[in-house]
């Protein structure tokens, strides 16, 4: 072959067989790393993630547009703000300047250095009253410029000293998509019952608004007296309502931090304050609503950065006398959490709230985000300092049937809300009730509502819609309902003179008498006006909590509010917890009647293998963790070991309930040298006299996982290893789970296990049973 001929042949070969393999890997590239096309289908990467752009208002904090902290204060008159000149104010720095800051205290606070007053909240020794006197002193640069120093951990200490009342609290919704009034009042009921302070709730069409805020408060004084209610809705319909005696308290006033938002709105500084005065005339508890991306998701950021527009707000709610805010970013959360250090601003906003002695709803109410760690993870911020509202808004219905745009966590989560209090022993709030619990006091408020209907003449509420919405899970189990006659009649319920003494009337004459007290309470209540103070809440027998008579006297380790007493034996006895005794009834029995001792053991002859077992197995204890019946692997055991030519002798192992040391003695009384060990919950061991106790030949350490196969190739590989053949070991399943789900029932297993160890040698045992090999 001519060489050149051979070096084209072979050329051609090697390319061929290179364009494969290179193929091979272009088709790889393609494909890319299996691991990154995981992770793609993670939640977390259904969420939008983006760049700051501060031109845009699309930045949460440091914005290179934010002015500097400054104030110069001429003849008891503020002449400049934040590098802004009295002559270029805009109507929130004339508010500001006017209303929102201690003139007294600006030159004190303005002039100390912003890390200064940052060490001064994270240091427990500086009471809360001496940051709140400062705090009231500076600009909304200020507070802003404060927060720069601080990391999460320091805000959340803070935080923790700066809340008002001492004792935290949680809101929840209500809603439905079908406005139906009995599954309102039996949420309402629920919710009440489970501790939440106050309910709010909405409305999909805006006339439903005054029987919606009727269901809630008739089911809300069911579940619990002296919880406060109110329904979201346009502020002038919502004072009408709260005039009428529905509702308690108001917390759509909203507020922004350009003069532009504003104007938008229709609304302005001084209409804001004017209008919380109109409420609080009436005896309604209100809190302004705010919070970071408001401004940019309405194009009116002004180049600000998130936090610092949230600063004006702020000052305006204190100068405008509102006792408290909601803000935590509320429902525009998701675009501060698609910029970095989103979830840190929002915990920033909270803080400064705080600082300036306002109660705080924080949030975590609207859906935050696809991933339940990250949600999570932002929850814990408000939740482990502590806020006045921990949640504004936790969904106590379906994330399907809120109405405020999806909840955060919702009542499909209230049993994992309910053990982070558990587990952290942190009061969040809320507490566990059983199922027989909701059921009755579910029924209860349905049945409450029906009877106000009923007695008031609006349209009727059918016993098959009573009974729908004490099972029902969302609003989709319940019958359909014509929403116009209800329509109807909660147009003339708002334009005629009936009110809540007429609901009170209702509840009374139809046996509801302790309802009907309740709401009449929550009357008086009104006229009295003490829960108008900051912060707050009713506690039992409509005793209010407030920061007035409850003020938070947190510094440091133990002082401020802790969990403990009657509370904490609440919270740790949630429904699903058992007694430890319960968990391992189901593995005890009577001894086995075919398994009897008849003298002490021996060292035997070399065609046997020993299996070992515990004190307990067979006598005490009877079925394997698994819930294998002991008899049943005694005798899948031995017929694997017969299987293979050789004889198994059962043996009791008195002084010890360790598995190795089972499998350890067993070997040393086997005359082949080799021995399986058995404890009672199912975990086996094959062990050889020359091995260290510790060592083995097989683990079987999976019990749970293990069957009577198992048990059976156990036996079998047990018997070769005596006759000194090759032996493949036993393949096990692996659950990795199961450590979580059994590690309570292992542990009780082998505590009574080791109940049983006695000082005795180890016990020959005669298995009246033959395999049949």
């Amino acid at each position: 072959m001519h060489r050149c001929a051979f070096v084209q042949r072979v050329g051609r070969r090697h390319c061929a067989h290179t364009s494969r393999i290179y193929g091979a890997g272009l088709e790889n590239a393609v494909a890319g790393l299996k691991r990154f096309r995981v992770l793609e289908e993670r939640d977390i990467n259904r969420e939008t993630f983006v760049e700051s752009w501060p031109e845009a208002g699309l930045m949460v904090a440091d914005s290179p547009y934010d002015p500097a902290p400054s104030i110069r204060i001429v003849d008891g008159r503020v002449v400049e703000l934040d590098g802004r000149a009295e002559e270029d104010f805009d109507t929130l720095d004339v508010y500001i300047a006017r209303h929102g800051i201690d003139l007294a205290v600006a030159p004190e606070a303005m002039a100390l250095d912003s890390l200064t007053i940052a060490h001064m909240l994270a240091d427990i020794n500086i009471p809360r009253a001496v940051v709140l006197r400062l705090a009231t002193g500076c600009t909304p640069a200020k507070l802003v410029d404060i927060m720069r120093h601080m990391n999460v951990l320091e805000m959340m200490n803070g935080l923790a000293k700066m809340r008002v009342r001492r004792i935290p609290a949680n809101q929840a919704h209500v809603t439905n998509r079908r406005e139906n009034p009995a599954l309102l009042a039996a949420d309402a009921a629920e919710a009440a019952l489970r501790g939440f302070a106050e309910l709010e709730t909405t409305v999909g069409v805006a006339r439903a608004a005054p029987f919606n805020a009727l269901a809630i408060l008739v089911g809300a004084q069911t579940g619990r007296g002296g919880v406060m209610t109110q329904c979201a809705v346009e502020e002038s319909l919502g004072l009408r309502i709260a005039m009428k005696g529905l509702t308690t308290y108001a917390e759509t006033l909203s507020v922004y931090g350009t003069e532009q938002a504003f104007v938008d709105g229709d609304d302005s500084p001084w209409s804001k304050a004017f209008l919380a005065s109109a409420y609080a005339s009436r005896g309604v508890k209100v809190r302004f609503t705010s919070g970071t991306g408001s401004e940019a998701l309405m194009g009116s950021a002004e180049q600000r950065s998130m936090l610092y527009l949230e600063a004006r707000c702020l000052c305006v709610t204190r100068g405008a006398g509102s006792q408290g805010v909601q803000n935590g970013s509320i429902s525009c959360i998701a675009l501060p959490e698609s910029l970095p250090g989103g979830v840190r601003a929002v915990l920033a906003e909270n803080l400064m709230a705080s600082m300036l002695g306002l109660e705080v709803a924080s949030g975590n109410d609207a859906l935050a985000s696809h991933s339940a760690i990250r949600k999570s993870a932002k929850l814990m911020l408000q939740f482990i300092p502590g806020t006045d509202f921990i949640f504004s808004g936790y969904s106590a219905v379906p994330r399907k049937d809120n109405m405020f745009g999806g909840g955060n966590f919702d009542a499909d989560d209230l049993d994992d809300y309910a053990v982070l209090q558990r587990d952290m022993q942190i009061d969040g709030g809320t507490r566990s009730i059983t199922e027989d619990e909701a059921e009755a006091i579910r029924r209860r408020g349905a049945q409450a509502i029906q009877a106000v209907y009923a007695e008031l003449g609006f349209p009727a509420i059918a016993d098959d819609e009573v009974e729908a919405a004490v099972q029902a899970h969302s609003s989709d189990d319940m019958p359909v309902r014509d929403i116009v006659p209800d329509l109807v009649a909660a147009d003339a319920f708002l334009a005629g003179e009936r009110s809540m003494v007429d609901v009170v009337a209702a509840l009374a004459r139809r046996g509801f008498a302790d309802v009907a007290e309740h709401v009449l309470t929550m009357g008086r209540q009104r006229i009295a006006a003490d829960y108008l103070q900051p912060a707050a809440i009713f506690g039992r027998d409509f005793v209010v909590q407030s920061a007035i008579n409850q003020p938070n006297d947190y510094t440091g380790p133990g002082t401020g509010y802790r969990v403990e007493g009657a509370r904490w034996h609440e919270m740790a006895h949630i429904h699903q917890a058992k007694s430890p005794r319960d968990f391992i009834v189901d593995r005890l029995g009577s001894p086995i009647e075919s398994l009897a001792g008849y003298g002490n053991a021996k060292r035997g002859g070399s065609t046997e293998v020993v299996v070992a077992i515990g004190p307990a197995f067979g006598r005490i204890i009877t079925k394997t963790i698994g819930g294998l019946d002991h008899e049943e692997v005694l005798k899948a055991v031995l017929t694997g070991i017969a299987e293979e030519g050789l004889i198994g002798r059962v043996v009791r192992i008195w002084r010890s309930s360790d598995c190795a040391e089972i499998g350890h003695v067993g070997a040393k009384l086997s005359g082949s040298g080799v021995s399986i060990g058995i404890q009672s919950r199912g975990t086996s061991i094959i062990h050889r006299v020359d091995l260290a106790r510790l060592n083995n030949l097989e683990l079987f350490s999976q019990s749970p996982s293990m069957t009577l196969d198992t048990y059976r190739a156990m036996g079998r590989n047990a018997a070769r290893y005596a006759a000194g053949k090759m032996t493949t070991p036993v393949p096990v399943s692996v659950d990795n789970w199961a450590r979580l789900r059994l590690i309570v029932k292992t542990a009780l297993l082998h505590r009574r296990e080791s109940e049983e160890i006695r000082d005795l040698p180890p016990e020959a045992l005669r298995f009246d049973w033959e395999p049949e090999v």
